[in-house]
């Protein structure tokens, strides 16, 4: 008996498992409310140079003839936001030839629109003109933040246990979130988001791996689409959030003080009675399984899940040694996979930030987009869920990589003036992206077994971190040529879509338990096609 055959004996899914998916919704919310929290925090409102002070002027003409006198013009028409004249117009003898080239950045800072924002880190510490770079590497120096979490709680959490290591995400989310709100310089907000972005790679890691390992094969599509679209919950939450609150520290504030309530919902979130079986850890298995059986309404199953019982299955669950990052590539088809699995989740993270972070020339106000890109996700994750059920996993990740290429690609090809259209495309990018990540996560987690689940998960998630990492700043490559971002998100989503071919499918497969598993399917399939070879012969 192995332990998919315990499964069924104490319930696959019942109210065990529905219980467990709710509790860990507050996790999967809060993840985009901190990984776009850029959005509203390093915003960048309409600002120009300090000037000197004035009287009020109420008549708009006198204000623009004003501004006139000390701001050169851009070629748009607007106001210049770094530059101001050495010599305002009224003081100035000099030719207006003259006058426009006697030009210097801000000598004093910078004034800024509060109509939007009461304060982001950009008007703090005058993260514009040529520190743009510093504002804009604010989501970079997170997620590599998130990138050396997704190593550390990989590792650690297939060593020590799911729910330690997510008491631990929790309650540093906490503690550091509470620090970057009293940040006082720059560096430091930079140090705490950082050490924030490892913490929050808990979160990643472990909730997916610790809600599929207590569900059925049959419905760990479904539980696995329903837990994603809490995501999109807190996409969505996040505009409502920043609309209501314009200052940068109320609004981390906001987001943090969430995990204190996820700390005291650990009490009811059980361990992976899987990884206690690969640890030889049978009484804490068999006390979680009884508790399975007892919600789920199967109080009998306990007579069968007995400590003998148990060692039994265990002998073929538990490990000889503890799992390592070089156990990934120690076999040829765990070496395939995941090194296509890197490709791939750097390809979707690089393309999902990317695009969610780039909001600009689609002709509506920061929280509508926010709104709009959080609702088209919610239709997404359904499409998602009818798609890997009946096309398979392999073909929907290759096909929302490609639509996420496809419609990148068409909106460079349509004029600047056509908005409406570059608003459609840019929803349905962003919904074939969300459907990418959505399957990704799904996808990984059953292509590695249990005893490295967790490892796999926190390698491929180290190299998608290190492509969101990147794709904030292949907006500075706009300074080259305007499309050359947008142009970089969807070639690399079509490289990944070409990689994801490459990966087996796991369409009601069982999830692999140990190494073995993996390479005896690579086997198997080796033998089911000399079989298939043979009878075409002798025909």
């Amino acid at each position: 008996m192995g332990f998919e055959e315990i499964l069924k004996e104490v319930g696959g899914f019942g109210r065990f498992q529905i219980r467990n998916v709710m509790l860990l919704a507050l996790p999967r919310t809060l993840l985009p409310l901190n990984f776009l929290l850029p959005i509203f925090i390093a915003a960048v409102p309409t600002h120009h140079c300090a000037l000197p002070a004035q009287e009020p002027l109420n008549n708009l003409t006198l204000k623009t003839a004003w501004l006139e006198a000390y701001l050169p013009l851009e070629l748009d028409g607007s106001f210049s936001s770094c530059y101001r004249y050495l010599y305002p117009h009224p003081l100035s003898n000099t030719s207006q030839v003259e006058r426009e080239d006697q030009t210097v950045p801000c000598p004093e800072g910078w004034t800024y629109d509060q109509s939007q924002f009461y304060s982001t880190i950009a008007t703090e510490w005058d993260l514009v003109c040529e520190r743009k770079g510093l504002n804009r590497a604010i989501s970079t120096f997170f997620f590599i933040g998130v990138l050396m979490g997704a190593v550390i709680f990989g590792y650690l959490s297939d060593r020590f246990g799911r729910r330690p290591l997510l008491l631990v995400a929790y309650m540093s989310t906490l503690a550091l979130g509470l620090v970057s709100t009293i940040s006082v310089s720059y560096i430091m907000f930079v140090i705490t988001r950082s050490l924030t972005g490892v913490a929050l790679a808990g979160f990643t890691i472990i909730v997916l791996p610790l809600e599929l390992e207590w569900l059925d094969v049959e419905h760990r599509t479904m539980a696995g689409v329903l837990g994603s679209t809490f995501w999109s919950g807190g996409v969505m939450l996040l505009a409502l959030i920043g609309y209501l609150i314009r200052d940068w520290r109320w609004l981390v504030l906001a987001v943090t003080l969430p995990c204190a309530l996820g700390i005291i919902s650990l009490w009811w979130v059980p361990e992976s009675a899987r990884w206690l079986m690969t640890q030889d850890r049978i009484k804490e298995a068999q006390f979680y399984l009884h508790r399975c059986a007892v919600l789920n309404g199967r109080p009998q199953a306990r007579e069968k899940l007995s400590i003998e019982a148990l060692s039994l299955v265990a002998e073929r669950e538990k490990i000889v040694r503890r799992p390592s990052y070089l156990d990934l590539f120690r076999t040829p088809r765990l070496r395939h996979i995941s090194l296509c699995c890197m490709v791939v989740w750097f390809g979707v993270n690089f393309s999902y930030y990317g695009l969610s972070l780039d909001l600009s020339g689609l002709g509506l106000n920061l929280y509508q987009i926010q709104l709009l890109f959080g609702a088209v996700e919610v239709p997404s994750k359904m499409i998602v869920y009818l798609s890997i059920r009946y096309a398979g996993r392999r073909f929907t990740e290759v096909g929302a990589l490609l639509g996420t290429a496809l419609t990148v690609g068409t909106s460079l090809l349509l004029p600047s003036g056509v908005v409406a259209w570059k608003l459609v495309l840019g929803v349905a990018g962003k919904g074939f992206s969300e459907a990418a990540f959505t399957t990704a996560y799904l996808f990984t987690s059953e292509l590695y077994p249990t005893v490295l689940r967790q490892t796999g998960m926190g390698l491929t998630a180290l190299v998608g971190r290190l492509g969101g990492s990147l794709a904030p700043l292949a907006t500075l490559l706009e300074g080259t040529w305007s499309s050359l971002p947008k142009v970089t998100y969807g070639g690399i989503a079509l490289l990944a879509s070409a990689t994801a071919l490459l990966l087996p499918e796991t369409r009601h497969a069982e999830l692999p338990e140990t190494i073995q598993d993996v390479e005896e399917k690579r086997t198997l399939s080796k033998a089911q096609e000399e079989e298939i070879h043979m009878k075409v012969l002798q025909d």
